[in-house]
């Protein structure tokens, strides 16, 4: 009798994880490595913020709180939703979690049955469809193609859905493309999902601040409030507030379904960390100028990038939108041989050939469901950034 569960086998390890891992591995070998593959800020979590976590464990903040939140930080959401995204909410539709990656688990936990189908646009986030099949559900791909810049259409929206259609996730800006649903055409897949009143819309927003040039970030609920009683708005501190390893996210949406989320996070981590919570407390009712100030970094960054990414022999990258992460493409290198003796017969071939020969880790399109690709994240200093690319471009040179 195997003493591992038949729920773990439908599930794989994090791919971007495990080349983050690799990368550290080979540079406390001593290798020179550049890590490309963390999707995580490189600031420092704001002082104000920082502060606020020490004032918590100095005023004795140290002990279990609400199992979904405090009710501070609650009525601070509440209030972010209604300045920002012009969402009313009350402290009951608040949940908060160890980090946005718990609000999506809990979500889909509390609400799949066997045979319940989760739409997922691909490209997607890495851990979307592993939720998905941990819940018991059925991950059903729609992809958005480079040429509608990595966006799903309302008509490929319409036919993905079917009775058994339980979620439709949408992430925007996305983590692995950077691509964002403006108004026009977050509007087009909502009219869909207005004739569909079964299909339940979890948005995951996590990026929503770092948006570049003239776009307008916008929510489902926000475009059609109609939805508002069928969608969870998830959001959370770690992009925006470069506080990924304080874990702390949050959603919105009905009571009974956040009374469910609740139900189960007492089950399983009960309350976030409470000198987190009180951080982010600070983080949404304190100065948000970092907000602006990382954006233009980020936006020089991506800049940089696509630039430099361009001017490589066989890769074609798109502006994205917003996030901090571009998704190019290398189908003119699909069949040629690098410099080292590697046949690059997919981006999983390309990302492992790259790292050993030139030293950067980027990740490999299909972990992401769209090949042939690779993510970088230019989450790093513009130096580090340049040559990156020009170690890239060597080795596009050298493929033959």
């Amino acid at each position: 009798m195997s003493l591992l569960s038949q729920t773990l086998a439908r599930v794989k390890p994090s791919p971007t994880i495990a080349i983050t891992n690799r990368a550290r591995e080979l540079a406390a070998e001593g290798r020179d490595i550049i890590s490309l593959s963390a999707g995580e800020p490189d600031f420092d979590t704001p002082e104000h913020i920082r502060e606020a976590g020490k004032a918590a464990i100095d005023a004795g903040h140290t002990r279990y709180t609400a199992v979904d939140g405090i009710p501070e930080l609650k009525r601070a959401i509440c209030a972010k939703f209604a300045r920002e995204n012009g969402l009313d909410y009350a402290p009951a539709n608040i949940t908060v979690g160890t980090g946005g990656k718990q609000i999506l688990y809990n979500a889909l936990m509390a609400t799949l049955n066997p045979g319940d189908e989760v739409i997922i646009p691909a490209p997607y986030w890495v851990s979307y469809p592993d939720m998905v099949l941990l819940a018991g559900g059925t991950p059903v791909f729609v992809e958005g193609a480079m040429a509608n810049g990595y966006r799903i259409t309302p008509e490929q929206l319409d036919a993905a859905i079917t009775p058994r259609t339980k979620w439709v996730i949408l992430n925007s800006p996305s983590n692995p493309t950077g691509a964002g649903y403006g108004e026009s055409h977050m509007r087009g897949l909502t009219e869909v999902l207005l004739r569909h009143p079964h299909v339940w819309v979890l948005a995951d927003d996590i990026y929503e601040h770092l948006v570049f040039d003239d776009f307008e970030f916008v929510t489902p609920a926000q475009i059609a409030p109609e939805l508002k009683d069928r969608t969870l708005t998830m959001n959370g501190v770690s992009k925006a507030y470069a506080m990924t390893g304080w874990r702390i996210g949050y959603g919105a949406g009905p009571v009974a379904l956040i009374k469910a989320m609740a139900t189960l996070q007492s089950q399983s981590t009960s309350n976030p960390c409470s000198i987190s919570q009180y951080a982010a407390l600070a983080a949404l009712e304190g100065p948000q100028d970092y907000i602006a100030e990382s954006r233009a970094v980020f936006q020089r960054r991506r800049d940089l990038v696509v630039e430099g990414l361009n001017a490589c022999p066989g890769i074609d990258c798109p502006m994205p939108e917003g996030a901090f992460y571009v998704y190019p493409s290398i189908k003119a290198l699909i069949g040629k041989t690098s410099a080292g003796g590697t046949l690059i017969a997919d981006d999983e071939a390309f990302a492992s050939a790259l790292l050993d020969e030139t030293g950067v880790a980027v990740v490999f399109g299909a972990a992401f469901g769209l090949s042939p690709h690779f993510r970088i994240s230019y989450a790093t200093s513009d130096e580090v950034l340049a040559d990156a690319c020009r170690r890239i471009g060597k080795f596009c040179e050298g493929l033959v």
